[in-house]
């Protein structure tokens, strides 16, 4: 039995009907390693899948650590310089998971060279920098995808659905806050590049709220003016090297209101000093036929509330367990109740990217081009404008 199903599988894959796409990864820390998780599932797992990734290279600067990370996850070939590697024709999709100072020329000379793009979020230190990206990449006429993830969590995308059925009716509220702990004193961090402008363009804004901010504008819509606060607490922290202090000239904390263009009026707010917190993110949507509530640290359910739910004297939150078949994505992956993780929304993503890349899709509305990175740093320059004025700011694109 085993021996036909692989026979018939390489019949498929001999005929041509499932094409392969080369990959080339730039950076092969925490996203080079769950992107590279991703494609190695996504054969076997979104079968039959829209195309095979293939392995080809991958890209950082230490060579040691490369070369390790290419044999860890399978890469053929490594290199040290990015330059050199969008020069190999085995290459069709060039994924960027490297910090957004490395961002825009890697993709642009990969686009320029006819790859697909997968940048990781933010997209840009700025929104300058992310429009530069933008137009640079979108007139070679390539793919393009944001790695916004959290668009791929079956709850969220659930949600969403029911946004745009209508079943919540007019939308009045968006609340989102993503809280993590990690840079509070008592972890002795140095100043990492996510501490550092220059780097990362700004902090927790970018890391965390850019997430919650896409999603503000996947959920509800486009956002009309926003107003915000942001504090860093620890201003000073040791170099790496232990050479000496150094400051820290990005946000450690935000809080935000935000108007929408349809009328719905929100709050947003992330920090990564919300001791206790490691991973929670929160979204809740009212609406006036009901209420959709999802939490990322229990990423298969989702709160439902509705408003003309008989009988009253039973009505309230039910929770619902996001993991029935005719749920998005979950049959290819287990009988219902057998949850998923964080890591297969990378899975769902870069399978829907190769879908288009193959089947000439548009990546939007459903995953989240370069407009939407670009829209998303404008959100934030825009929060930081407000918070160094004290007044609100119109988003202006």
């Amino acid at each position: 039995m085993a021996k036909e199903s692989f026979t018939a599988q390489a019949s498929v894959q001999a005929a041509g009907e499932i094409p392969h796409i080369g990959v080339g990864m730039l950076g092969y820390a925490f996203m080079g390693k769950a992107h590279s998780n991703a494609f190695k599932k996504i054969p076997y797992m979104m079968y039959p899948p829209p195309a095979i990734p293939d392995l080809v290279a991958i890209c950082g600067r230490n060579e040691q650590a490369t070369a390790e990370a290419a044999r860890r996850y399978g890469y053929a070939t490594y290199y040290t310089d990015w330059r050199e590697m969008i020069k190999d024709k085995r290459i069709q999709l060039f994924d960027n998971g490297t910090p957004p100072n490395a961002h825009a020329d890697p993709c642009i000379a990969a686009a320029n060279e006819g790859m697909h793009i997968l940048c990781e979020k933010p997209l840009a230190r700025n929104a300058d920098e992310a429009r530069r990206i933008r137009d640079e990449v979108t007139k070679t006429g390539v793919k393009h995808m944001v790695g916004f993830n959290y668009r791929f969590v079956p709850a969220v995308r659930q949600m969403r659905d029911l946004i745009r059925s209508g079943a919540l009716g007019r939308i009045y509220h968006y609340r989102a806050i993503y809280l993590q702990e990690w840079v509070m004193p008592h972890y002795n961090l140095p100043k990492i590049w996510r501490l550092d402008k220059e780097i990362a363009g700004n902090g927790v804004l970018g890391c965390l709220g850019s997430h919650i901010i896409d999603l503000g504008r996947f959920l509800i819509g486009e956002i009309k003016s926003v107003a915000a606060i942001t504090r860093t607490f620890v201003t000073e922290r040791p170099l790496p090297d232990g050479s000496g202090m150094a400051k820290v000239d990005v946000d450690d904390a935000f809080a935000s209101i935000v108007e929408f263009e349809n009328g719905a009026i929100g709050t947003i707010e992330a920090t990564r000093f919300g001791a206790g917190r490691k991973n929670h993110q929160v979204i809740e949507v009212n609406g006036e036929k009901g209420s959709v509530r999802f939490e990322l640290e229990r990423l298969n359910e989702l709160q439902v509330f509705w408003v003309d739910e008989e009988p009253k004297e039973t009505q309230g939150f039910h929770n619902v367990l996001v993991t029935e078949a005719h749920h998005p994505w979950i049959s290819n992956w287990w009988p219902h109740g057998h949850i998923i993780g964080w890591e297969h929304t990378f899975v769902h993503e870069i399978t829907h990217l190769l879908d288009c890349i193959v089947n000439d899709k548009d990546v939007a509305p459903d995953g989240a081009t370069l407009e939407d990175g670009y829209r998303a740093c404008v959100v934030c320059d825009a929060m930081l404008k407000s918070a160094e004025t004290r007044r609100m700011i119109d988003i202006e694109y």
